[in-house]
């Protein structure tokens, strides 16, 4: 064991980590591409794009350039009465790629964040108008990050069950499919007519993401949103997973007629490199804080808020998101892997396969249901490891969204991977 992996043991507490269990962790010295190098001179194909916030590939020349150009000229700057080109640029930006009723961004650190704020949005727009709404809907077995408000609106589970009794109360409804919609939309108009306290509907658009890759259709999660919006209840999408061409597009929420009035945006925002969430609203959320009554003010904001150089690595990110041949990348990852799908979809070993955009899970059959501590995870993850692939299942969940640097070679060896891995079982 290597000094910095002892000093880990002796100093550090990993996320998402069963410390009575946890193995010695891999020492990553270096990244390049869609690659990591370990302490020991292995080369590991990052395949989840290192928790799905790489987008471009490890120390892309091009961001890496941008960053340290923007550290010699300002690193960072108060937000609260002080602005900075980087961060106006990226919201410009941003508003131009995000759908056409987006008109406005506020910057927070982190996807758990983005969603906080886009839920602190909603009730202090009712409540600056002086109506009790406060009730959420959101999907079931939902994840929405890890800070209260985002764990209330989350499905109830492994995640939050220590604080489960301080949780705010949420109205939890399952996907809609072409069974249940009808269903579904009877109950929305229902409570809509009875119940005058409905504040707003969360979703992750399309793909819900720790739930297990579960992917559900745009028409039926429009047919919601149409219904709320009718009813005046504002609609927030989470992309914080589904943004920037995962899903083939370059937002999920393109697939929908009916936009979304808050969209809240992390991971791949800065292509990997920094720390950085966003959350977009449309005008009248906005103006529903622009008073001359102080008390109705958004009092919410943070210390990086806006960093100029975290903002600087979105500029340099949404730069290389808008040439062709990223785009062509994320065409051949989408057709690869619904190849991929198409090939082995009846195979034995497994219960469902699924794809959508760069997207691909695989749910294994095991003796134990589908579930986020399903034992089957670290026999996975041990596996592909010693295959020099990088995986982190959820339990008997294996998927892959690999950075969009990825060969088509490298692709389909990840694919010979999981073939033998599959036919082993």
């Amino acid at each position: 064991m290597s000094s910095i992996t002892e000093k880990d043991h002796q100093y550090v507490w990993h996320p998402f980590t069963h410390l009575k269990y946890a193995e010695v962790p891999v020492q990553i010295v270096r990244g390049e591409g869609a690659f990591f190098y370990d302490a020991d001179g292995n080369k590991l194909l990052d395949s989840i794009s290192s928790w799905w916030v790489n987008l471009h590939g490890h120390c892309h020349p091009y961001i890496s350039q941008k960053v340290s150009e923007q550290l010699h000229t300002l690193e960072h700057a108060i937000f609260s009465s002080f602005t900075h080109e980087p961060a106006v640029k990226l919201a410009e930006r941003l508003i131009g790629h995000l759908p056409k009723n987006q008109s406005k961004i506020f910057y927070s650190d982190n996807g758990s964040t983005a969603v906080e704020v886009g839920l602190k949005m909603v009730l202090q727009y009712w409540y600056n108008q002086g109506i009790t709404k406060k009730k959420f809907i959101a999907f079931e077995n939902a994840y929405h990050g890890d800070t209260f408000g985002g764990m209330s609106v989350g499905a109830r589970n492994v995640f939050n069950n220590a604080f489960e009794n301080l949780l705010f109360d949420v109205i939890h409804i399952p996907l809609p499919d072409a069974e249940n919609i009808d269903q579904l939309k009877d109950t929305l108009q229902n409570w809509f007519t009875n119940h005058k306290h409905i504040a707003g509907f969360i979703f992750e658009p399309l793909v819900q993401g720790a739930a297990g890759m579960q992917i559900y259709e745009a028409q039926y999660l429009d047919e919601l949103i149409s219904i709320c919006q009718e009813h005046k209840v504002v609609c927030i999408a989470d992309e914080v997973m589904t943004g920037f061409g995962r899903t083939g597009e370059f937002f999920a929420s393109n697939y929908l007629t009916n936009k979304p009035d808050i969209i809240c945006l992390s991971k791949g925002l800065t292509g990997g490199y920094m720390p950085l969430g966003v959350t977009s609203c449309a005008q009248f959320i906005y103006d529903s804080c622009v008073s001359h009554d102080k008390t109705k003010t958004f009092f919410h904001g943070h210390s990086y808020t806006a960093n100029s150089t975290a903002c600087s690595a979105a500029l340099a990110s949404l730069d290389l998101m808008e040439k062709e041949e990223t785009w062509t990348q994320i065409r051949l990852i989408s057709q690869l892997n619904q190849g991929f799908v198409s090939k082995h979809q009846k195979h034995k070993a497994l219960k469902d396969m699924r794809s959508k955009g760069t997207i691909l899970a695989l749910e294994i059959n095991t003796e134990e249901h589908t579930h986020y501590l399903n034992n089957a995870s670290e026999s996975i993850a041990s596996y592909f490891l010693k295959n020099g692939i990088i995986v982190r299942p959820l339990g008997n969940i294996l998927y892959i969204i690999p950075p969009y640097c990825i060969t088509e070679t490298e692709l389909k060896q990840v694919f010979e991977v999981i073939e033998r891995f599959l036919d082993q079982l």
